[in-house]
C-alpha cells in the first residue's frame, strides 16, 4: 500500500492556499482605521474607535440557510455573502450599534478556489456596504459531509455602541408610530417553505419564470438582504429612536415583540404597504395561511423603527432621503406585548 495524503483523504492545502491568495485582497479592501495587521494570522485584531466615551460590544451569529441550495441550483454564488453580512449586521444595528468587523466561516465538501473567490466576494460587498471591515475568517475543506459543490455559511458581526445611547424598546409608549422599511424580497428566511412551494408544488426550475413576479426564480429568490445600516446610521444621529426589529425569521408578528415592553401591543394596518408579488404568488401556490405568512416571511418590512409621534414624518423623510422605503404601518397601543394584524 503506498503512503496515503491529506488530498487522497479529499483535502486539498494547495487549493486552500490558493482560495487565500484570492479572498486576502478582497478582504483588504474592506479594512477600517482600527483594523491591525491583516488576514491570515491566528486571531484578527481591532481597535475599539477612539469616539467613544464607554464602548460596548456588540456580537451577532447566524447563516444563510437554506437559499444556499437555491445558490447551488443556480450556480450563483456571488451575492449570498451579501446576505450572510446583512444577517449580522441588520441585528447588531437593532441596539444601536455600529458595525466594526465582520468574520466568516465557509464548509465546503471539496473546495473550489473560484467558487470561494465569489462567496467571498459576496461577503466583502456586504462590509462595504455596511461599513464593516471583514478581519478575517475560516474555509474548511470536509469531505463527505456535503454534496458536490454545496457549502455552509455562517458569519461573526462585531459592532460598538455608546453605552448611554443604547437602544433596548424600554421607552417606547403607547402612541408611537411604528415605521417600516422596504425588504428587498425575501431576504434569508423561509426558505425551506419557499423550495417546498416553487420546487415541489410549482415543479420549477430555477431557470423559469416565477408566476406573477416578472422574473425568473433564481432573479427572485436569489435577490440579496437589503443591509440597512447607512440609513438607520443617519437617522440615529437625528431623531429619537426608541425601538427597532430587524424583521427575520418569525417575521413582523414574532420579531416586534422582542423590543416590546410590557404593556405595549405594536397594531399594524396591513393595508398602509404593499407586499412584493412573490408572496402573493407563495401563498396561493402554497395555500398557505395568512398567519403562517406574517410569521414565516417579513412580507415586504425587513426592518422596523419605532419612534415617538411628533417624529414621525421627519423620521420617514430622512429614512427616504437616505433611500429607503418607508411606510407607516401601525401604531404602539396599550395592551398585552404582541402584535395585532388588522386590515
Amino acid at each position: 500500500m503506498k503512503p496515503l495524503t491529506y488530498r487522497q483523504a479529499g483535502v486539498d492545502i494547495d487549493a486552500g492556499d490558493d482560495a487565500v491568495r484570492r479572498i486576502t485582497p478582497l478582504a483588504r479592501a474592506t479594512n477600517r482605521a482600527e483594523v491591525i495587521g491583516g488576514v491570515g494570522g491566528f486571531a484578527s485584531l481591532v481597535r475599539v474607535p477612539s469616539k467613544y466615551r464607554e464602548p460596548v460590544l456588540v456580537s451577532s451569529t447566524d447563516g444563510v440557510g437554506t437559499k444556499l441550495k437555491v445558490a447551488c441550483l443556480a450556480g450563483r454564488h456571488g451575492t449570498v455573502g451579501i446576505d450572510l453580512v446583512a444577517m449580522g449586521v441588520n441585528d447588531i444595528l437593532v441596539p444601536g450599534a455600529e458595525p466594526l468587523y465582520f468574520l466568516d466561516y465557509i464548509a465546503i465538501g471539496r473546495l473550489d478556489p473560484g467558487q470561494v473567490e465569489a462567496i467571498v466576494g459576496g461577503v466583502a460587498e456586504g462590509c462595504r456596504q455596511a461599513g464593516c471591515a471583514l478581519v478575517g475568517g475560516e474555509m474548511a475543506e470536509h469531505p463527505d459531509s456535503h454534496p458536490p459543490g454545496e457549502y455552509d455559511l455562517a458569519g461573526f458581526a462585531v459592532g460598538v455602541a455608546e453605552r448611554e445611547r443604547l437602544i433596548d424598546g424600554s421607552k417606547i409608549r403607547a402612541g408611537d408610530i411604528v415605521l417600516g422599511l422596504a425588504s428587498s424580497g425575501l431576504h434569508s428566511n423561509g426558505f425551506s417553505l419557499v423550495r417546498r412551494i416553487v420546487f415541489d408544488v410549482m415543479k420549477l426550475r430555477v431557470s423559469d419564470q416565477l408566476p406573477g413576479t416578472g422574473h425568473l426564480v433564481a432573479d427572485e429568490l436569489l435577490e440579496p438582504t437589503r443591509i440597512y445600516v447607512r440609513s438607520i446610521q443617519i437617522l440615529l444621529e437625528t431623531v429619537e429612536v426608541r425601538g427597532m426589529a430587524h424583521v427575520t425569521g418569525g417575521g413582523l408578528t414574532g420579531n416586534i415583540p422582542r423590543v416590546l415592553p410590557e404593556g405595549c401591543r405594536a397594531r399594524l394596518s396591513r393595508s398602509s404597504w404593499s407586499p412584493p408579488a412573490v408572496f402573493e404568488t407563495l401563498r396561493k401556490a402554497g395555500q398557505v395561511e395568512d398567519a403562517e405568512m406574517f410569521r414565516t416571511f417579513n412580507m415586504g418590512i425587513g426592518y422596523v423603527v419605532i419612534v415617538p409621534s411628533v417624529a414621525a414624518e421627519t423620521a420617514a423623510r430622512i429614512l427616504r432621503g437616505a433611500g429607503e422605503q418607508v411606510a407607516r404601518i401601525g401604531e404602539i397601543i396599550a395592551g398585552e406585548r404582541g402584535v395585532e394584524l388588522v386590515a
